[in-house]
């Protein structure tokens, strides 16, 4: 998003001006979910109307992640904005900036006399949402977190035992060589590589992406991306690319398509994966963790969320918050929250719902459906691993895949490349940093 489309928008907006009075109270709710995802999420839609009868909810897909923030934007300049906003996480940073056109969610519980536990949540998840005085600014919504998915028939093919050791990056190499001896094209793919890669690494072994508790506690943050530890890990995935370990497939997720054909041997992708890979995959998988450097301090510490949480919009009557901070509750629930997280792979965003999918005996049926919730809940988040705040993040991302791939088609050593990374995104933080003062 250009870094003052926000801070124009503010200037001279207009608000909603008030419904007329019905028996029901209608809200808005944009998202960006198709396919599997979007008939999920109209299910849930339609059991929290017909649940009650004080409250309606429309429910309208707006595009891609990027497509439905830029709507949410673009409503707001025009006093049509939703009352609930689905926005991705690389995003917060900006609606945080726009204090005159979000409401937090925690005044909105508050202020509708909502029963609310912020506690309730997943201290991982919620700490990315969260102010830093503790407070819930959105509600994490479909969180996802990065795991190793394993092909273990083409381990077998390849002579290997399918059990094999895979929880540090040194195992995941000796695995690599024997698969690479044994013929096999693909051993490694990842999706998503900047968020697996880089921002995960760094919050998986306890160092900074960021200065400013990456930035959490200040917009004058700087990218520590380039230190010893993302050096050396980039510099080893430099060389299994050189030598046909490790096999670049996209920046999205286009490696999804060759790990669920067959193609490929290791994968690292987000765990909300699994309803495709379960549908699709004609091998037997496993759901690993994601491997870690061993050795180093602190490691493996937690890993850090993928996805998106719902913003409410400010310019709205206070019936309206009263039905979205009713809906906001409804997609907390226990029930609904496991079953969420039982369909789809993303993480139960609440403690409770974690539990009832254990004692429902889904995990014991679905073996390594739960690897994501220990990979994110066995230790408390540090400064380091409790998620990125920072301003434009979308574009930051996209100099980093541009700086990565000329690490894969050998072009730059891993050091130049992020040290590039560093310098052309610390460019893009301080414009923003200077047009949100």
């Amino acid at each position: 998003m250009h870094k003052t489309a926000f801070g124009a928008l503010l200037a001279g907006t207009t608000m909603l001006s008030p419904m007329a009075a019905t028996a029901q109270t209608d809200i808005q709710f944009w998202h960006a979910f198709t396919g599997r995802l979007g008939e999920l999420v109209a299910a849930q839609v339609e059991t929290f109307n017909s649940g009650q009868s004080d409250y309606h909810v429309t429910a309208t897909h707006k595009g891609n992640y990027s497509e439905t923030l830029n709507a949410g934007i673009a409503a707001f300049r025009a006093g049509e904005q939703p009352q609930i906003l689905m926005v991705f996480e690389v995003g917060t940073a900006t609606m945080m900036s726009a204090k005159g056109a979000i409401k937090p969610v925690y005044e909105v519980m508050a202020d509708a006399g909502a029963d609310f536990d912020p506690d309730a949540y997943i201290g991982s998840v919620k700490g990315y949402y969260t102010s830093t005085d503790g407070q819930m600014l959105s509600l994490p919504f479909n969180s996802s977190t990065p795991v190793l998915w394993v092909n273990r028939d083409a381990l077998s093919g390849a002579g290997i035992d399918p059990d094999t050791d895979l929880s540090t990056w040194q195992s995941v190499d000796a695995t690599l060589d024997k698969l690479k001896e044994a013929g096999h094209d693909c051993p490694l793919t990842t999706a998503w590589q900047s968020w697996i890669h880089l921002e995960n690494l760094s919050a998986y072994h306890d160092v900074p992406f960021a200065t400013k508790d990456n930035g959490f506690a200040g917009l004058d943050t700087e990218l520590g991306l380039n230190g010893p530890l993302q050096v050396q890990h980039i510099a080893q995935m430099g060389e299994w690319a050189n030598e046909g370990k490790f096999i670049y497939a996209g920046r999205r997720n286009e490696g999804g398509a060759n790990f669920r054909a067959g193609e490929c041997a290791l994968f690292t992708e987000s765990s909300a994966g699994y309803a495709g890979i379960k549908a699709e995959a004609q091998f037997d998988f496993d759901v690993r963790p994601l491997p870690y450097w061993d050795g180093v301090a602190g490691a493996p510490q937690n890993t850090i969320i993928g996805g998106a949480s719902l913003w409410v919009m400010e310019g709205h009557e206070a019936e309206e918050y009263k039905a979205a901070a009713a809906f906001l509750n409804f997609l907390s629930s226990v029930d609904i929250q496991a079953k969420w997280h039982q369909d789809t792979g993303y993480l139960p965003i609440t403690i409770a719902a974690g539990e009832k999918t254990r004692a429902d005996g889904f995990y014991e049926a679905n073996p390594g459906t739960d690897v994501a919730v220990i990979q994110m809940t066995a230790k408390q988040p540090t400064a380091n691993s409790k998620g990125l705040r920072l301003g434009s993040f979308d574009q930051i991302r996209g100099i980093i895949d541009e700086e990565l791939e000329a690490v894969w088609s050998g072009d730059k050593d891993a050091q130049a490349a992020l040290d590039s990374a560093a310098t052309r995104g610390n460019q893009l933080l301080r414009r923003f940093e200077q047009a949100n003062r």
